[in-house]
């Protein structure tokens, strides 16, 4: 496998979070290259005893700066790395920086699939069992019918690669299981997905079937799933918060917190954004996910290893044939 392009300039911890997490996926034998500044990689591999392979990239977009950007600053750590999976010297890419410009980067260098009008960001929703697919998150406010359609197809085939599911279900989501329930949009994509080959469409589902696991993928725009998205996480944040607070509030049931301490860090360790490090982004002509600005050292390890395992599964053909399976079918209707 060609190494993977962390852009190990862009976040909020950069480069010392990028590096760290580098370097342990580097021992468990993942290849990775680093872009950005030399002289200051170097003195963070020096921390960890460590050498790493560095392409050099001169600028960086600060989280504060605009996604066009991308356009006219083309030495900038992100295009580098994109750069290096358009030209085949990296299998994908990865960003914690400025999603808007990770996204712009990859649509200006890598480009869309055929058949695909919008990328859409995925992402991994912990339920019982396992997790579902969100789609889309955030790459798109406002979408149209034939978008939502082409995400159910790139969601569907995640979940099969990820999950291991056969024939996942794809849910709809809206604010009522009737197929009349809901928006223009919501209702126009019913009728859409109801005939979409290659997926297994359940029909509509509400906002608390997401995390009871109703469908294994969820399909819905992303302005919708942006919100849904961080009020999950807020919501964890706020729980896990008041579960301690309760546990520490005497003597006795902080004794009975040293018992029940293992097993809710396990339930922790599965809200943390962490666990998968960094979402992809699906639609685009190459692997490329995106990171939270705050990620740390094991958000990079985990994002190195979620990105391994899309280029192992070569999730980029299968949407390809999925998406072209769809083309065929829209051309003879």
């Amino acid at each position: 496998m060609k190494p993977i392009a962390l852009d190990a300039m862009g976040g909020d911890h950069m480069p010392a979070a990028a590096v760290e997490g580098a370097v342990a996926a580097a021992r468990e034998g993942i290849p990775v290259v680093l872009v950005g500044d030399e002289d200051v990689l170097e003195a963070e591999l020096a921390k960890h005893g460590e050498k790493l392979p560095i392409h050099p990239a001169e600028d960086v977009i600060a989280m504060e700066d605009s996604a066009v950007d991308v356009r006219r600053r083309r030495q900038s750590s992100v295009m580098v790395a994109m750069r290096l999976v358009k030209e085949g010297e990296a299998s994908a890419c990865i960003s914690m920086g400025h999603s808007g410009a990770t996204m712009a980067a990859a649509l200006l260098v890598l480009g869309r699939l055929r058949g695909v009008e919008r990328p859409a960001i995925l992402a991994n929703i912990p339920i019982v069992g396992g997790y579902a697919a969100l789609i889309d998150v955030g790459a798109n406010a406002e979408n149209r019918a034939i978008h939502l359609q082409q995400f159910a197809v790139m969601g569907s085939l995640y979940a099969e690669a990820f999950y291991q599911k056969e024939a996942p279900t794809v849910g709809l989501m809206s604010i009522g299981e009737e197929p009349q329930k809901g928006t223009d949009l919501t209702r126009e994509a019913h009728e859409l997905l109801k005939g979409t080959p290659g997926i297994n469409f359940f029909g509509n589902v509400e906002g608390r079937d997401l995390f009871m696991g109703t469908t294994d993928v969820v399909v819905t725009d992303g302005f919708t799933g942006n919100v849904m998205l961080k009020l999950a996480e807020g919501e964890a944040r706020v729980l896990f918060g008041m579960i301690r607070t309760a546990l520490s509030s005497s003597l006795p049931v902080r004794l009975a917190a040293l018992v029940v301490r293992p097993a809710l860090r396990k339930i922790r360790d599965r809200f943390d954004p962490a666990e998968y490090g960094a979402q992809p982004l699906l639609g685009v002509d190459g692997y490329v996910l995106i990171g939270h600005g705050r990620s740390d050292g094991r958000s990079v390890q985990s994002a190195i290893r979620t990105a391994r395992r899309a280029v192992e599964a070569e999730l980029l053909g299968k949407i390809r044939g999925g998406l072209g399976l769809l083309g065929e079918r829209v051309s003879a209707s």
